[in-house]
């Protein structure tokens, strides 16, 4: 179904202990000590938030927080992909109200190949990684063909529980901003077949897809 479905904080306070310093002359008969003062404490350390992926569209902006503990591999696979441009100018090309999103093939930055919409990737696969995270709204899972450890480069935004799908595909992340959008993508009109599989309206790629593009572009923050 997905491809034919599908981004600690903890401030440290420096201390800073004043050390006992014995002054005077050497071999006088008296020396002297004297306390010196503290140094002022510096102000905590600027918090480092962990990659996150900044999705950007004309509806609206999202922003991923990845499960690297989840799903180390595919979260190292869409980084590397965002850094090197794979996702811009892709689209989201299937929209299913009450379901999901789904983006990041490749075949999708040619207007003029629609038949071929959900069928491309990286040129490579990424072996399952499988957990028990539910697939509720918000989640950001890879999407695959019929082979498990097929995963590429497309991903998948839930926007209604979708708990049929635990366990059967790899979640590596959750839009923590923005989730409005997903909505409003997964509100615009796209193509609707009926129960042979016809498209309506006809030459608009296949079932789902969004009768309007609607691009992004993917910056991973650091």
């Amino acid at each position: 179904m997905l491809r034919t479905v599908c981004g600690g904080r903890v401030a440290s306070l420096v201390a800073t202990v004043a050390g006992v310093v014995m002054l005077g002359a050497w071999g006088s008969p008296a020396l002297s000590q004297e306390k010196k003062a503290p140094p002022a404490a510096s102000a905590p350390s600027a918090e480092k938030k962990p990659p996150h992926a900044i999705i950007k569209t004309k509806l609206g902006e999202m922003e991923i927080k990845f499960f690297p503990e989840l799903a180390p591999q595919h979260v190292e696979n869409f980084i590397k992909l965002a850094k090197g441009g794979i996702y811009n100018g892709t689209i989201f090309h299937r929209v299913i109200p009450g379901f999901m999103i789904q983006g990041g093939d490749p075949n999708t930055k040619d207007p003029a190949k629609k038949e071929t919409y959900g069928q491309g990737g990286p040129g490579y696969s990424v072996k399952a990684e499988f957990s028990d995270t539910p697939h509720k709204r918000g989640i950001v899972s890879m999407a695959r063909a019929q082979d498990p450890d097929s995963a590429g480069s497309q991903f998948f935004v839930v926007v209604e529980d979708s708990r049929f799908l635990d366990g059967k595909y790899t979640v590596f992340g959750e839009v923590v901003k923005g989730l409005g959008v997903a909505d409003k993508i997964v509100s615009q009109p796209r193509v609707v077949c009926d129960a042979q599989g016809r498209p309506t309206p006809q030459g608009q790629g296949s079932c789902d897809n969004p009768l309007e593009r609607i691009e992004m572009t993917v910056t991973i923050v650091e």
